[in-house]
């Protein structure tokens, strides 16, 4: 483990990671430092807890509407994804509820 030392909106923070994990937290520190800054210089937002939940639900929709480049699920984003997980979850645990019982 190492420790590094990120600032988020002026905020310094010290954290703790794997030697091959310091190049994407610290990248992930910066774009949600640019995140929250943008979202508190617009004024709109107060409070530096508001504006971490606003950039986080922002940074939750760009993940969950991004898509793979190129593959079999292109076409899908992550939610509809995560949605079809869901339901072949449904039909497998349908399925095998009643194997349960020779078991």
């Amino acid at each position: 483990m190492i420790h590094l030392d990120v600032t988020i909106m002026g905020q310094p923070y010290r954290l703790a990671c794997k030697e091959e994990e310091e190049r994407a937290l610290r990248e992930a520190a910066a774009f949600l430092d640019k995140k929250m800054t943008a979202i508190r210089d617009a004024g709109k937002i107060k409070g530096n807890d508001r504006i971490a939940v606003m950039a986080a639900l922002g940074m939750a929709a760009e993940f969950l509407s991004a898509k793979a480049p190129q593959g079999p699920l292109s076409d899908m984003s992550m939610l509809d994804v995560q949605q079809k997980i869901a339901a072949m979850h449904k039909v497998l645990d349908s399925a095998l509820t009643p194997q349960e019982i020779l078991f």
